[in-house]
């Protein structure tokens, strides 16, 4: 592709790693991000244009300064509980946001977008492993944001001819192997790098939300993908879409789930230090098990995931914070 790849909150977590091997595999990136979640320095690579997608001419004036071909979308505010609580917030950023660049992508005349959907579309599993054809009836705003924006996507297809696909991540986890970049939350809310700061000493313990689930050890169980294995499905999707000119929706994840006890016990043994636990109440919003069928992702896209061991997955993770907080 000879126009730049816009990569729209590609200053966060997993924004920056898909930025990252973009720019390895050749291809020219534009950041836009606007730093109220990201960091300036994760945004090595490509160039970088600072703005809002709630603030139409900042969005205009980037799409006329570089010749956007495709644009991938990562700047969703993505925490289940906040959302409970500002839903506004989600709907503002979450949906108008995206509409917001949507007209502005149809007005330059681009017509590929990878969108950062999420299984929190898929709400309370009725089956396990999840396929894409399971009923999406999301429990949370959140979850709601992504599936309405999902639906919209479906009608500016029929509409307008965007292409699109929808990649629904499971939980995205770990670091940049060359520990450049990695995950960075301001207020942190994942598992693995919660657990991590308590192993470095910067929080007094990590608590587990939920011990009476109806899971092997009452805790919740997750699928944990590497966000280096989600930057290479990114590219493998726009190819895709190119070459095919098909709009379709792929779940990433590894297939397989670890509960909230078994992370713990991973990172314990990855870090070689003791953790002090503690149990609390169950979080709203967090369904029991999710795990992901990643089948359709593999067989249409040519994707597989590298890193499948949860020790594996930790230990990038813990590479960048020894990395990261030793220069604090």
């Amino acid at each position: 592709m000879k126009d730049y790849i816009l990569v729209v909150g590609g200053a966060g977590y997993i924004g920056a790693h898909v930025n990252k091997f973009l720019h390895q595999n050749g291809f020219k990136t534009v950041v836009f991000d606007n730093l109220s979640r990201g960091y300036r320095e994760f945004a090595k690579w490509g160039e970088f244009f600072k703005g809002d997608l709630l603030k139409e001419e900042q969005l205009r004036s980037c799409f006329e300064k570089y010749r956007i071909g495709a644009v991938m979308h990562f700047s969703a505010f993505a925490l289940v509980e906040e959302s409970i609580l500002d839903p506004e917030r989600y709907y503002q950023n979450n949906v108008m946001g995206t509409l917001k660049l949507l007209e502005v992508m149809r007005t330059f005349g681009v017509e590929y977008f990878i969108f950062s959907s999420t299984c929190a579309t898929y709400g309370l599993p009725e089956k396990i492993p999840i396929p894409e054809d399971h009923p999406q009836r999301p429990i949370n705003p959140y979850g709601r944001t992504k599936l309405i924006i999902e639906e919209v996507l479906k009608d500016y297809e029929r509409a307008y001819g965007l292409k699109h696909i929808n990649l629904r991540y499971f939980n995205a986890a770990g670091a940049d192997p060359d520990g450049e970049i990695g995950e960075l939350h301001q207020p942190e809310t994942h598992l693995i790098p919660l657990v991590l700061y308590t192993a470095l000493g910067l929080r007094s313990e990590v608590k587990i939300y939920g011990t009476d689930y109806p899971t092997k050890d009452g805790t919740c169980i997750r699928d944990y993908i590497h966000v280096m294995d989600l930057a290479e499905a990114h590219l493998k999707a726009l190819q895709y879409l190119i070459h095919e000119e098909r709009s379709d929706s792929f779940n990433l994840g590894n297939g397989y789930g670890h509960s909230v006890r078994e992370v713990i016990e991973a990172a314990k043994k990855v870090t070689r230090r003791e953790l002090k636990v503690v149990e609390s109440e169950r979080r709203e919003g967090d369904p029991p098990i999710l795990i992901s069928s990643s089948q359709k992702a593999m067989e249409i896209l040519g994707w597989k995931p590298r890193y499948e061991s949860i020790d594996e997955i930790i230990e990038t993770a813990w590479k960048w914070s020894l990395k990261h907080f030793s220069r604090l």
